[in-house]
């Protein structure tokens, strides 16, 4: 499906990153939108029964440079209470605007209101009871449900327009409403019309200090129901500013990556006002990883590369997922997962051991290789040489003078060529070769099926770069397989994680890139779990179990932090197995709708047990419940034994 840059459907530019122009929404003396800074923004954990340790919690967060605190109001008691929080942070000299977080209570939502500065509301669970059911609407029934919605959202409309209260209208994948669900389906499209329904009844009582969210623990499908929705806000002259999130991204390495390749797709394209990056750690852990996140984006961090538009159209649908068709090269591009590189071309004498940060571990009493789900495809060295017998799966790539002097003859070696060089070879030749993606020739590879492209720039604006080199392929219809590269420029081990994300992430959301090639002044090991980490955060190659987790807050019924380290520890091995860890009932069934199996709090020390959306086992004691799911997943035929 191509779309006509000159009339971009969900951001001002394609091949620019040009911010979306929005409202200014006031939240207490922060704006959000218009010509403010991107704000950054997190929850707390603690009861919110419990004074003392949300003003505590609160000050942790503030201090780390939070500008907005959110707080959970699950009852009219909790709501009340907001006042003595914020009375309480006032009388210590801290004034940052509070928002309380709503789910089922409306009339918590109305007492917040009078309170603190915004409300969150979820529009999956405002006016509606889940059940999942599955309900056959007529348009008319349907209408009468948009009713019933209209006259149980209005009157906190009304206060909050009475109040000068801001509002964010807060769409969760995993908590959509079963009447959404019978209509439109666990989609983008019902996502955002969840979002409209309420959003139209702002909009009709003149009440606009509206922000909206789209969150989903799927990165696909939470970037494209943020993309879906400012179409649909631009084809009806609406601009409301955009809050970002992953939501139940995980911790540490995994919900680092998440987050940033979910958040960094859409700041990329200009999109999003405010940003929050749900973590399962400590609140104030989670604002200096927005931060480094948004230090991208600064001006002094930028080395613009100005794109020639000219001719150049979306070569994709941007909201549904389909992979770019690329020939097959070795086992590289068409059905291949996409192939991840590992560079030596620095370590002067080579030896088996360099290869274990990548995934292969050597055995001298077996003399065999061991090789695990996160082991590179190919091992670039360059100049050096190797004098040791490789895993058979394990392509060397060489410099090409080095390659022809030593290499030309050995299989399982291959040369990385200038497009000069590429006049050394005859057109069936397999070979890598270096592109720059602002250099516009593109014409020279179709004389040369069999080169995988290895694709770079040290420009900043390598999504939109990037991008345009696709529209290019696309237009000259050539599939060589492509591989993207990226090499920031930091010396922070974290930064590296996010910016990578936030480069490479939207590009194989899109379906483009048969291989990732990182580089940086980092240990090969933490360079290939980055690697692995983003095609696992895209679900573009999965290499190891992956854990839908919420980042806690006051509804939380157990610690998340301690239950996932657990979890994580017996399960880790199990690769693809999707594991989620919910500590309250709020989100939990939906958000694990994508998962296999659930850990969900319910009550004080209990625990239900989930396969997918359906409950196996209720109120287990915490104690026993992670050995219980262990058995779960046992019985299921999905358990095995970790290697030793």
């Amino acid at each position: 499906m191509i779309k006509s840059s000159a009339n971009p459907s969900y951001c001002e530019s394609y091949f620019e990153n040009i911010r979306f122009s929005t409202l200014e929404v006031n939240v207490g003396k922060i704006g959000i939108g218009g010509s403010n800074p991107i704000r950054v923004q997190s929850m707390t954990t603690a009861d919110t029964m419990d004074t003392d340790k949300s003003i505590e919690e609160s000050i942790r967060m503030i201090d780390a440079g939070c500008e907005i605190v959110r707080l959970t109001a699950p009852s009219k008691k909790d709501a009340l209470n907001l006042a003595n929080i914020k009375e309480g942070l006032f009388k210590k000299g801290y004034n940052t605007p509070l928002v309380a977080d709503i789910h089922f209570t409306p009339n918590a939502a109305e007492i917040a209101a009078t309170i603190v500065e915004k409300v969150r509301v979820n529009p999956g669970n405002y006016a509606d009871k889940k059940k999942f059911e599955e309900i056959d609407y007529t348009d008319s029934s349907y209408a009468d449900e948009l009713i019933r919605i209209e006259e149980k959202f209005t009157p906190l409309v009304l206060l909050c327009k009475k109040n000068n209260v801001a509002m964010r209208i807060g769409t969760n994948h995993g908590s959509l409403s079963d009447r959404i669900l019978s209509r439109f389906g666990d989609t983008p499209e019902g996502m955002v019309e969840s979002a409209m329904e309420f959003l139209r009844i702002c909009v009709k009582n003149d009440y606009h200090a509206i922000v909206l969210s789209m969150k989903a623990s799927n990165t696909l499908v939470m970037v494209e129901a943020y993309r879906l929705l400012v179409s649909t806000m631009k084809s009806q002259g609406m601009k409301y500013p955009l809050h970002l999130g992953v939501t139940e991204a995980g911790d540490g390495e995994d919900g680092r990556i998440k987050s940033a390749v979910g958040i960094g797709a859409l700041l990329e394209d200009g999109l999003g006002d405010t940003i929050r990056v749900s973590l399962t750690e400590a609140a104030e852990a989670e604002i200096p990883v927005a931060k480094k996140l948004l230090s991208k984006l600064k001006p002094e961090a930028q080395k613009i590369f100005n794109i020639k538009q000219q001719g150049l159209a979306l070569p994709y649908d941007p909201f549904s997922y389909k992979r770019r068709t690329s020939s097959e090269v070795l086992t590289i591009g068409d059905h291949h997962v996409p192939i991840v590189f590992g560079d030596l071309s620095h370590t002067k004498e080579i030896k088996p051991a360099h290869l274990f940060g990548m995934g292969y571990q050597y055995s001298v009493p077996t003399d065999k290789w061991n090789i695990s789900d996160s082991a590179i495809d190919v091992v670039y060295i360059g100049k050096q040489t190797i004098n040791f017998e490789l895993p058979g799966t394990l392509k060397v790539l060489v410099d090409f003078n080095n390659w022809e002097r030593f290499y030309k003859n050995k299989p399982g070696f291959y040369p990385l060529v200038s497009k000069s060089d590429l006049l050394n070879f005859d057109s069936n030749a397999i070979v890598f070769v270096k592109q720059l993606a602002e250099d516009d020739d593109v014409n020279y590879l179709k004389s040369y099926a069999n080169a995988v492209v290895i694709l770079s720039s040290d420009y900043t604006n390598k999504t939109q770069l990037y991008r345009s080199f696709y529209s290019r392929l696309e237009i000259n219809k050539i599939n060589n397989p492509i591989i993207l590269c990226d090499n920031p420029n930091t010396e922070d081990s974290e930064t590296f994680q996010l910016w990578t994300s936030s480069n490479l992430g939207s590009l194989f959301i899109d379906g483009f890139g048969d291989g990732i090639w990182l580089s940086g002044s980092f240990s090969v090991q933490h360079i290939n779990s980055t690697s692995f980490g983003i095609l696992q955060a895209t679900r573009t190659r999965i290499s190891k179990t992956e854990y839908i987790s919420c980042p806690s807050c006051g509804r939380t019924l157990f610690d998340l932090q301690e239950t996932t380290a657990k979890i994580r520890e017996k399960t880790s091995h199990l690769k693809g197995l999707k594991i989620g860890i919910m500590g309250c009932i709020v989100n939990g069934p939906g958000e694990m709708a994508d998962a296999d199996y659930g850990y969900v709090g319910t009550g004080i020390g209990k625990i239900h047990l989930y396969k997918e959306k359906e409950v196996v086992r209720k109120n287990i004691p915490e104690d026993e419940a992670v050995d219980a799911l262990i058995d779960l997943i046992r019985e299921n035929g999905d358990w095995t034994e970790k290697k030793t």
